[in-house]
C-alpha cells in the first residue's frame, strides 16, 4: 500500500473503480428498529445504550459499503455529542474501518493558528506515542477550515506530511447559504472560495507533497451543489483531491459532482451520506427489501456507484 495518501486514494477509486464515499452521520432516532429495540440499546437518553446502538449500527454499515466505496468519512460530531462515551466509540470505528481497508476521512473540520493548531493536528492526525494509547488509530485524513489563511492551515499539512496522511481544507461548502460569504467579491473580482482556494492549492503544490500519482496530500472540500464552481476549480487546480459533499440528501446530482473527477474517474472523493445510510427510509428499498436493513444499504450503494459511473460515461 502507498504511504502517501493521494496515491492511497488514487489506488482505492481505481481498485473499487468509483469515487462514491460514504459519510457515517448517525442519529439515534433513526437507526433500524431492530437495533433501537434491543434489550441493551433501547434507550435514546442513556448515554452507554445510544452509543452502543450508533457503534453497531455503523460497523455494520462499514461491513457493507467496505467491498464497495472508495472512503468512508465520519463526522466526528454525531459522536461528540455523547462526550467521552462517543469519542471512544469514534476511535473505535477507524480501527475498524482501516481493519476493513477503508481509507478514512475523519469529519472534524477543525482550524486555528499556532501552537493551538499543532496540537489539533496532533490530536486528530498523529497516531499516538502515548503509554496506553499505542494502538488508537486517526484516520486518514481529516477537514479542517482554511479561513485563518497560510498560518492555519500549515501545521495541519506538515503532520499530514510526518504521518503520510492527508488534509482536506474548506473552500466551498454545499449549504444553500453560502453563497452570502463564499461568493463574496473582492475589487478584481475574485470571489471568497476562489481565494481560498488560491491559498491551498500553493500548500497543496509544494513539490514534497506530491505522490506519484500526481496528485497531493492537501485536497480541497468544495460542494456538488455548485457545478459552476467545480467545473471551474478541477480545472485550475489539477494536482489535487477534491472532497465532494451534496450528493443525495442535499440535491446535488451524480451530474453536478462528476465535475470534479478527471477523466480517468480521479481526483474526487463524492460524498452520500442520509441517501445511503437510511436508505431503508426510503419507499424504493423498503419495497424490495421489507425490513432487511442492510440490503437497502447495500442496494444503495450500488445504485449510487451505477449513477455516478453513467454520470461519467455522459461527461466523456
Amino acid at each position: 500500500m502507498a504511504n502517501h495518501f493521494g496515491d492511497r486514494l488514487f489506488e482505492a477509486v481505481k481498485k473499487k473503480r468509483t469515487s462514491l464515499t460514504v459519510g457515517l452521520d448517525p442519529v439515534y432516532s433513526r437507526l433500524p428498529a431492530v437495533i433501537r429495540n434491543h434489550s441493551s440499546m433501547n434507550d435514546e437518553y442513556d448515554a452507554a445504550a445510544a452509543v452502543d446502538a450508533i457503534l453497531d449500527f455503523c460497523t455494520q454499515t462499514m461491513r457493507i459499503i467496505a467491498p464497495l466505496a472508495a472512503a468512508v468519512k465520519i463526522n466526528i460530531a454525531f459522536f461528540e455529542k455523547y462526550l467521552w462515551e462517543g469519542v471512544e466509540s469514534y476511535y473505535s470505528l477507524i480501527a475498524e474501518a482501516d481493519d476493513l481497508g477503508l481509507e478514512i476521512i475523519g469529519d472534524v473540520k477543525r482550524g486555528d493558528i499556532g501552537h493551538t493548531a499543532e496540537l489539533y493536528a496532533a490530536a486528530h492526525l498523529q497516531n499516538p506515542e502515548l503509554v496506553g494509547l499505542e494502538d488508537t488509530l486517526t484516520p486518514d485524513a481529516i477537514t479542517i477550515n482554511g479561513f485563518a489563511g497560510i498560518e492555519g492551515i500549515e501545521p495541519f499539512a506538515k503532520m499530514a506530511d510526518k504521518q503520510g496522511k492527508g488534509v482536506f481544507v474548506w473552500v466551498r461548502s454545499s449549504n444553500p447559504g453560502a453563497a452570502a460569504i463564499q461568493d463574496f467579491a473582492d475589487a478584481k473580482g475574485e470571489k471568497m472560495y476562489e481565494k481560498i482556494a488560491g491559498v491551498v492549492n500553493e500548500i497543496a503544490t509544494v513539490p514534497e507533497r506530491i505522490g506519484s500519482s500526481g496528485y497531493s496530500n492537501v485536497g480541497m472540500i468544495a460542494g456538488g451543489t455548485s457545478p459552476e464552481a467545480a467545473s471551474a476549480l478541477r480545472q485550475k487546480y489539477e494536482k489535487v483531491w477534491f472532497l465532494v459533499p451534496g450528493y443525495g440528501s442535499q440535491g446535488a446530482s451524480a451530474a453536478d459532482c462528476v465535475r470534479f473527477c478527471k477523466s480517468d474517474g480521479t481526483g474526487a472523493l463524492i460524498s452520500a451520506s442520509r441517501s445511503i445510510i437510511y436508505a431503508y427510509e426510503n419507499p424504493k428499498y423498503k419495497g424490495q427489501f421489507g425490513d432487511d436493513w442492510k440490503r437497502c444499504i447495500e442496494q444503495a450503494v450500488i445504485d449510487a456507484k451505477v449513477e455516478l459511473a453513467n454520470a461519467m460515461q455522459s461527461k466523456l
